[in-house]
């Protein structure tokens, strides 16, 4: 059943790029009664030729567009826009979502300190600007960041299916997912507070590494070494690592300044929906594969490991080279 497991989402991960993908930013501040600057940050990696683009309603004039400029693992542009009715009650839309499966976080800040934050997707690619801010949305908002990023970074599931594999499903899965949830819980809260900083490229490594060492552990069977037999020192110690990974990925977004604590929870809580999910369609697949394949299942078991193995490995001479460089 592990084997089946694991290789059914291997073959499915092979094909992305390892956590290199976050959402775009569309950030809007009000400057005067009528102007506005709309701050655009996209990924330059994409899923497809159509661009994603932010579409400001019919009132407003593009008075003047800076260059494109590299940030990170994006490119950045401002415009500054004239809206003859300013932008309460406005609507904003961001096309090219559904062909880039992909979504953007939006933030205003309006006169008097009144802020905003939405999150458009392909199904909800319009957002209408309303006169007050809700904690609600703000909530609902980063739990979907959340859980979005935990499904959009393949390395993050790998050691989570990784730790299903060496643990099985059982009352030490939950041990070991919660020593897990309080490692990255803990790096993220405080490296988005500002607590402290690190070195983005060297974390990066340290993530395939753990996934590596993982996969060495798998490869030497139960009973084969003291993380088979307490896997939560595993769990908790690389979880920290992965936190900064999580944290990474909401430096891309931001946090809206008035509501940093309401934000952080609910993006983390996102992330462990999106865990638990993760977690529940392996156990589906396996009990799938069990029922179709039966006893041959055993046969496949080395392979997932090795390939897992693999993939890790691959992460890691190349975000090595780019610790180097």
């Amino acid at each position: 059943m592990r084997g089946l497991l694991l290789l059914c989402f291997m073959f499915a991960a092979a094909e992305v790029v390892a956590h290199r993908f976050a959402p775009s930013l569309l950030e809007v501040t009000q400057l005067s009664e009528r102007t506005f600057n709309a701050t655009w940050k996209t990924p330059i990696q994409k899923v497809s030729a159509i661009p994603i683009e932010p579409r400001f309603p019919a009132t407003c004039k593009a008075m003047s567009v800076s260059p494109w400029v590299r940030e990170g693992t994006g490119m950045l542009t401002q415009t500054q826009y004239e809206c003859a009715h300013g932008l309460v009650a406005e609507t904003l839309t961001v096309t090219g979502l559904g062909e880039n499966q992909s979504s953007v976080l939006l933030r205003v800040n309006l006169a008097d300190g009144i802020f905003h934050q939405a999150v458009f997707t392909a199904s909800e690619p319009d957002f209408t600007i309303p006169q007050e801010g809700s904690a609600g949305t703000v909530a609902l908002d980063y739990t979907w960041l959340g859980a979005e990023h935990i499904w959009a970074g393949p390395d993050h599931l790998l050691f989570v299916m990784g730790l299903l594999l060496l643990v099985g499903w059982n009352r030490r899965l939950i041990y070991t997912v919660t020593a897990f949830t309080f490692g990255h819980s803990v790096t993220l809260a405080m490296v988005t507070l500002g607590l402290f900083d690190y070195p983005v490229s060297f974390v990066e490594f340290m993530i395939a590494l753990s996934i590596y060492v993982l996969a060495v552990e798998l490869s030497r069977g139960e009973g084969g070494g003291a993380l088979w037999r307490q896997p939560w020192w595993l769990a908790g110690g690389f979880g920290l690592l992965h936190g900064m990974g999580f944290a990474g990925a909401l430096a891309e977004t931001g946090l809206p300044q008035s509501n940093v604590p309401l934000a952080l929870l609910f993006f983390n809580v996102g992330i462990e929906l999106g865990q638990l999910a993760f977690i529940a369609l392996l156990v589906l697949i396996a009990v799938a594969g069990v029922n179709v394949i039966g006893q041959r299942l055993r046969a496949l078991k080395p392979l997932p490991v090795y390939v897992l193995g693999g993939l890790s490995a691959m992460w890691c001479i190349e975000r090595g080279l780019e610790t180097l460089a």
